[in-house]
Parts: structure tokens; C-alpha cells; sequence
């Protein structure tokens, strides 16, 4: 690698909930620089989750995240002349971020429904490890599971 590494840039918290994890989220939704239509869609659909769960939106929003992040995944490696499939835990902001893509992937998958209500459909199903999301998250655990044996070329 070659020069410094980009410093970490602090996200301010968004405006309606007072979160960092809504901001970011709101931030991996957003389309070519449309923030505005991006914190629309999120907020609409947090609005959703709660009138439908009659629970708070944050509390589903954060279960459904902690049910999609994965533990463990697989990372190719290349050991004389052979690639294995090695498991490897997932650091804490890899996990937040391959939820959130998990999320908003399987939301982007349906057709027919705009978007917040795609997403708030998404958000309910995997607050119950339920839905396309925590299905990706699932595969992922099996494979690092099968591949246990090679666990060993990790460093």
C-alpha cells in the first residue's frame, strides 16, 4: 500500500432519530448525491416499521441489524497454488456495513412497492430472522462453517 491511509471522517448524527448508525444507513441508501430523497425513503420507512410493530422504529431497526450481521465469512487465500476458502471473524464496522448492504439489497431485490415500504417490510422480517437479508447472512455463516478445515491457513 503505498501513502497514509485516509483518516476515519466522523458521521454526524442524522436529524431526526440522533443516531450515527441512522446517518450512515441513510448514506449507503443514497443514490448519485440525493441525501434528501435518501433520508425520505429512510425515514418513511422507520415511520412504517413502528406503526406496524407498535414498538419503536430504533429498537426494531437495531434488532434487524444485529440479526443480519455476520460473525464469520469467508476470505479467498492463495496457498501453494490451491485458493481455499478460509473463515474469518468480521470486524465490528465490516459487519455494520455488510448488514446494511445485506438490507438495502434484498429491499432493491423486490419489485412493485416503493422503496420505504420495501425497506420497512425488509427491516420487520429480519427483526424476526426472517427475510432475504438474514437468509444472505446465513449462507455466509454455513460456508465459513464448511470450510472450517482450512481455518488453520488464517494469519
Amino acid at each position: 500500500m503505498r501513502g497514509k491511509q485516509a483518516p476515519r471522517r466522523k458521521i454526524t448524527s442524522d436529524p431526526k432519530y440522533g443516531s450515527p448508525v441512522v446517518a450512515k444507513f441513510i448514506n449507503y441508501v443514497m443514490k448519485k448525491g440525493k441525501k434528501s430523497v435518501a433520508r425520505k425513503v429512510v425515514y418513511d420507512a422507520l415511520d412504517s416499521v413502528e406503526e406496524k410493530a407498535k414498538k419503536p422504529a430504533m429498537e426494531v431497526f437495531h434488532q434487524a441489524l444485529t440479526n443480519v450481521s455476520p460473525m464469520l465469512e469467508v476470505k479467498s487465500k492463495r496457498v501453494g497454488g490451491a485458493n481455499y476458502q478460509i473463515p474469518m471473524q468480521v470486524r465490528a464496522d465490516r459487519r455494520q456495513q455488510l448488514a446494511f448492504r445485506w438490507l438495502i439489497d434484498a429491499a432493491r431485490g423486490k419489485k412493485g412497492k416503493p422503496m420505504a415500504e420495501k425497506l420497512a417490510t425488509e427491516f420487520l422480517a429480519a427483526a424476526e430472522n426472517q427475510g432475504d437479508a438474514v437468509k444472505k447472512k446465513q449462507d455466509v455463516q454455513r460456508m465459513a462453517e464448511a470450510n472450517r478445515a482450512f481455518a488453520h491457513f488464517a494469519r
